[in-house]
């Protein structure tokens, strides 16, 4: 598989993987135990150039590509989800306002990239998760400022933001036709954050509701033209449906590795576990699904990178890889028997820790609509 790779990409692996296994590893116990924001690992991805990894060298980045990223995220999300999940919000904010930023928005990339500037994304509310079309948030023109008034839930971030990038109505109509998204400064007056979500897993996020009494913020705030916000929401969801799979990619290899080492080690009935051929069939069957993950993720990646639209390929990987993760981490937990159900084994925290996946992004249900609609229209 390395033949396919170029030895830019090979290093960005080898970088990401010294640093999860040497720093994000270690701490990754703790995070999930204390559910607090690891700055410090958060600005060492940072001092490693890995959120600019896929951004063009002209915007502040390495200019590799999606590969790259994909790349690293896996690496760093075999070592712990809920850090891959916070290496993915810098990468995707700073390829948002380099694609459609104006220039004072833009002058945000290099803080980003140095991990100074923790920027969030406010698209999901209450009544507003997989239809993104039926967020009630406004934004409603007043002189030169927009006033925004609404709530964005499950805020990744959300305690923790120097700036959002919020997605609202400029009228109160339904549909999709007046959606535009802000750059709102975390210090603007009317921000109110809530408490911190108690989650499942991916523990670490500071993820709370963020709420909205009349925020005013400057016409030249908003990112793009008025009303095109929600192509640009679906854009960028196919990169970082990408960057989902490869998170989901990285804790199924976690999983698969942690299982495959105890069946070794866990002996009964005069025998190591790995000597059952029903164990043997469930490595086996992780095996070739984490090949056939990889991929999925890396021809959509390369075709994102050709200019090509992938709206098919991306849910194709993140329908696929994030299924195979969540139904291989409840193997690996079954081959751990007992102990996989104690906190002493870190596939007990994968196996909480990958179900988001399945969820994040546009839920896999989601997924399968755009698949049937992409292949309508192909073959139509």
């Amino acid at each position: 598989m390395d033949f396919f790779y170029t030895q830019e990409q090979k290093m960005v692996r080898e970088t990401a993987r010294k640093f999860a296994e040497s720093t994000i590893l270690p701490a990754a116990a703790g995070i999930d135990r204390d559910d607090r924001f690891p700055r410090e690992i958060y600005r060492g991805l940072a001092a490693l150039g890995l959120f600019g990894v896929s951004l063009s060298e002209q915007a502040g980045g390495s200019g590799l590509d999606t590969t790259a990223a994909c790349i690293a995220m896996e690496e760093i999300a075999r070592c712990s989800g809920a850090v891959g999940n916070m290496y993915a919000i810098p990468v995707e904010a700073a390829q948002l306002l380099h694609e459609h930023g104006n220039d004072s928005q833009r002058a945000w990339i290099p803080r980003i990239l140095d991990g100074s500037a923790i920027s969030a994304t406010g698209v999901t509310e209450s009544d507003a998760g997989s239809d993104v079309a039926g967020m009630r948030t406004t934004a409603l023109l007043d002189g030169d400022h927009y006033v925004i008034n609404g709530s964005k839930a499950w805020v990744t971030f959300g305690q923790v933001f120097d700036f959002m990038m919020v997605f609202a109505k400029t009228t109160r109509e339904p549909g999709h036709h007046n959606i535009s998204c802000f750059l709102v400064e975390a210090d603007r007056p009317g921000i109110v954050r809530g408490r911190n979500e108690e989650l499942l897993g991916m523990h670490g996020l500071e993820d709370c509701q963020v709420t909205f009494d009349n925020v005013r913020v400057p016409v030249h705030n908003r990112i793009g033209p008025e009303n095109r916000a929600f192509k640009m929401a679906m854009g960028n969801f196919n990169f970082s449906r990408l960057m989902m799979s490869s998170m989901a990619l990285g804790m199924a290899r976690a999983a698969f590795e942690d299982a495959h080492r105890y069946a070794k080690d866990r002996r009964q009935f005069g025998q190591a576990i790995f000597d059952f051929q029903a164990i043997q069939f469930m490595l086996a069957d992780m095996s070739m699904d984490i090949a056939a993950a990889r991929l999925l993720i890396h021809h959509a990646a390369r075709l994102f990178d050709a200019g090509q639209p992938i709206a098919k390929e991306a849910a194709h990987a993140k329908l696929f890889t994030t299924d195979m993760a969540m139904k291989h981490a409840s193997n690996a937990l079954q081959i751990h028997g007992g102990a996989g159900y104690s906190r002493h084994h870190r596939v007990e925290r994968i196996f909480r820790d990958v179900k988001l996946a399945q969820i994040y992004e546009g839920t896999n249900q989601i997924q399968r609509v755009i698949i049937a609609r992409q292949v309508d229209k192909e073959m139509s």
